[in-house]
């Protein structure tokens, strides 16, 4: 527990003992105070000073000596100021704090609590190569499920991945008329930009014969589905469905290549799935959901045989789930796989990393699963991000309209080269370690942008802004470790315990700053939001920059101050660490 939550707690009972009324968590707000008044935490007595009927200065008054009485480990003076209670914490709590934690590289980690959570992100079709919205979806999927490791809760990584229908087929037929063999090995193209080019292909035909189409007379309408390459699609998906051996052949080929290419970009960005579900082998496990439905008469039929949900009575509409025809429709699968996964891990949360274009979807799959009393159903979370988009047009795009994940991460690494070598201090680097270093500096920074904005929000990308070394980016708090590391390379570390020391006002600025970590990463579990963490670990960096600049570590003013520095520097790179590596974004030793 840390001292803000230990505030509460004793401000809590204090309050009731006084006051003989009962309270819970929520009715005692805790505060930092602000810097213009003298204290460490603030408790607002505005709530109470009605219910109580007592003035502000009189409350605080009789609270403030009464925590201060019964908590001389924790305070050690207290101020009123008009309806705010300011508790200064006792210097010896923060050298305690100090002592206990310095040397703990998993400070702000919690031990297991026997809770199961699965993280669906990335979903990609196997038509196409990863672009920049997938690159925001895989970030924040991949971040969210560390944050809930770190909060102890066990956590499968999955996937999804969109195998299957007409736009899968597109590829493939425009192979068929277009490659004369190529493969992605005789060509040297990655195997998903390969199939992608394919799929450009077959969208240039289709225009061109639509084209022909609109000239002999035909309308619009008309001519997109009279195309003879879309006519071609049609009937190779329906030999797909019927299982026509040289149709599935040349699909498994054609997948795997981009299989490879997918796994080629997930090793370079550090994404992974412990299990991956494919469309293919689920978009036909909701059809039982439909015949279970309709006999508990969630489900209705209509007259021309198609299967529906009202949902007016929740603010909604009606919503098809089975065609007349008999196939499925997207939330009749999605059904199935919620079923699936559940079967497979018993999940308590099952979150989904989608945009948020899709929340309409998934606010009819949690309400069905429910009414169909599915247990699983209240554990279903979306969460729901806005689309990113870059700044005066796109980077150069395989699809023409989308920004290619692979080109993006390069464009990154070849900017982070180029901020690097203008600041002059890697000379002395190999040519190997200037590699890894441009390449985690350009992985960083791409990931802190895409994740220190909160994800219900709408954001630009902007590759160059993204790799400033004193904004609010990445490279900056990257940066900072660094020089922590040096000054830790120059000194011996802190090998002793502290005792009682006046802490300057920076210097427990700082600490109150890291001891604030673990409810850092609590709060960002509890939110879904990593942008709780990029905040905070840029507010470490920049608060620590501001201490060292007032404040020598290798000349301090004494051995005490030297060693309470030391300490706190091992603290600050340990948590800097964690708060990044939660984030997927590696800290360099030297840069």
């Amino acid at each position: 527990m840390n001292v803000a939550d230990k505030t509460r707690q004793v401000s809590k009972l204090a309050i009731e003992n006084l006051y003989g009324i009962i309270l819970t968590d929520k009715d005692i707000q805790i505060n930092e105070t602000k810097p213009e008044f003298e204290g460490d935490y603030t408790l607002v007595l505005f709530s109470f000073i009605k219910q109580l009927k007592k003035p502000p200065e009189q409350l605080g008054k009789e609270i403030g000596e009464h925590l201060l009485k019964n908590n001389t480990d924790l305070f050690s003076g207290f101020n009123i100021v008009k309806g705010f209670l300011n508790l200064s914490v006792n210097e010896i709590y923060w050298i305690d704090f100090l002592n206990s934690n310095y040397k703990e590289v998993n400070y702000g980690k919690k031990n297991a609590n026997g809770k199961k959570v699965m993280v669906e992100y990335s979903s990609p079709n196997t038509n196409k190569p990863l672009h920049l919205g997938h690159l925001r979806n895989i970030f924040l999927g991949w971040s969210i499920a560390e944050i809930l490791k770190a909060n102890g809760f066990e956590v499968v990584k999955t996937c999804i991945v969109n195998d299957r229908g007409i736009h899968i087929c597109k590829s493939m037929i425009a192979w068929q008329l277009f490659a004369n063999g190529e493969t992605p090995g005789s060509t040297g193209k990655k195997g998903d930009h390969f199939v992608g080019d394919y799929y450009v292909k077959f969208n240039e035909e289709s225009k061109r014969q639509v084209e022909e189409l609109l000239a002999k007379g035909m309308s619009k309408e008309e001519a997109e589905k009279e195309a003879p390459v879309m006519k071609a699609t049609q009937q190779m998906l329906l030999e797909w469905e019927a299982g026509k051996p040289e149709v599935i052949a040349l699909w498994k080929k054609m997948n795997g290549w981009v299989y490879e290419g997918f796994d080629v970009t997930y090793k370079r960005i550090g994404a992974d799935f412990a299990k991956i579900y494919y469309e293919s082998d689920t978009y036909l496990l909701g059809k039982k959901f439909v015949e279970e439905g309709l006999k508990q008469g969630v489900f209705f039929k209509k007259d021309d045989g198609s299967v529906w949900i009202d949902l007016t009575d929740e603010g909604l509409d009606e919503k098809l789930v089975l065609r007349k025809d008999g196939t499925s429709v997207y939330i009749t699968q999605d059904l199935g796989l919620a079923q699936e996964k559940y079967d497979d891990l018993h999940y308590d949360q099952s979150i989904y990393v989608i945009g948020d274009e899709q929340n309409y979807h998934m606010k009819v799959l949690k309400l069905i699963l429910k009414k169909l009393g599915k247990p699983y159903a209240d554990g279903v979370f979306h969460l729901s991000y806005g689309m990113v988009e870059l700044p005066g047009g796109r980077m150069k795009s395989r699809e023409g309209n989308t920004v290619d994940a692979d080109d993006l991460v390069d464009e990154m690494v070849s900017i982070s080269g180029r901020h690097t070598e203008e600041l002059g201090k890697v000379k002395d680097f190999s040519t190997e370690e200037l590699k890894e270093l441009y390449d985690i500096i350009g992985l960083g920074a791409l990931k802190f942008f895409l994740l220190r904005v909160d994800p219900k929000k709408k954001m630009i990308f902007n590759p160059e802004e993204s790799i400033d070394f004193h904004g609010f980016t990445g490279p900056f708090i990257q940066y900072t470790h660094a020089r922590i590391k040096s000054i830790l390379r120059k000194e011996i570390k802190a090998s002793h315990e502290l005792r009682a020391t006046n802490l300057l006002p920076l210097e427990k600025k700082l600490i109150i700053k890291l001891e604030q970590y673990l409810t850092i990463v609590e709060q960002a579990a509890i939110e879904h939001n990593p942008s709780v963490l990029a905040i905070y670990a840029f507010e470490v960096a920049k608060t620590f920059n501001t201490f060292y600049t007032e404040h020598s570590v290798m000349k301090a003013e004494s051995e005490v101050k030297k060693h309470l520095r030391l300490q706190v520097c091992e603290l600050t790179i340990h948590v800097i660490a964690s708060a990044m590596g939660l984030l997927g974004i590696k800290v360099p030793e030297r840069m």
